[in-house]
């Protein structure tokens, strides 16, 4: 059952008709226990009556099912875990220069307001014996960008994980990205983008870092 509010103010129960079997929730600590007995769809559901809407109309009958199989897109990289994505494709290399992947494409929920960032993503490391199969940085991307996120953790997130897997001299990562939440809503300035950096090891040193952003800047794409 679907709780609404009525226009009194009292509250009535109305059946909801789940489109798609809402897989199981991980509960958080202090969540209101009411709400367990509600699938995800029912709630969405609520949440068009509460916007105005008619959930019943025929343009949103089945939006709460397609929101929810979006929200499972969006959020998939809970479920996977990017250590092991990564040292399932290491190889031993005798190499020791800079390993650039550049103008990864990248989108990601804010985990303020639930709307997508977007942008593109700079990955460098030096092996110090070991390399990484150079699909599995954007895929590692992607694991964590499929979640809640904001862009700084995010860049932090691609750059330990890479030191922790193969230990390399050093990870250099940097995003280029634009939020909606600046854009279309708030402050509602539509040009601006957000640069954030992690360097980790030797990439803190002033020469490798500049190496890194120099060849980042010399990437020949357009902007984001």
């Amino acid at each position: 059952d679907a709780v609404r509010p009525t226009p009194q103010g009292e509250r009535m129960r109305t059946m909801a008709q789940p489109i798609a079997v809402t897989k199981p929730v991980h509960r958080a600590a202090g969540i209101d226990e009411g709400l367990s007995e509600f699938s995800t769809q029912e709630m969405l559901r609520e949440i068009l009556s509460r916007l105005g809407e008619d959930p019943t109309r025929d343009g949103l009958l089945a939006t709460p099912a397609r929101m929810e199989k979006s929200l499972d897109f969006l959020t998939k990289g809970y479920d996977e875990n990017p250590t092991q994505i990564l040292r399932g494709a290491m190889f031993d290399v005798d190499y020791d220069e800079m390993v650039i992947v550049k103008d990864i494409e990248m989108f990601s929920l804010c985990e303020h307001h639930m709307l997508p960032f977007f942008g593109r993503v700079h990955v460098a490391y030096i092996p110090k014996g070991k390399v990484i199969g150079l699909s599995k940085i954007p895929r590692l991307v992607e694991v964590f960008a499929r979640r809640l996120q904001v862009q700084e953790r995010l860049t932090r997130q691609i750059a330990e994980t890479i030191q922790h897997a193969i230990e390399p001299q050093g990870v250099g990562v940097v995003i280029e990205a634009r939020h909606l939440c600046m854009m279309m809503r708030g402050i509602e300035k539509q040009n601006s983008s957000t640069v954030t950096s992690a360097m980790v090891g030797c990439f803190r040193q002033k020469e490798t870092r500049s190496e890194f952003l120099s060849l980042v800047r010399n990437a020949g794409t357009g902007g984001i």
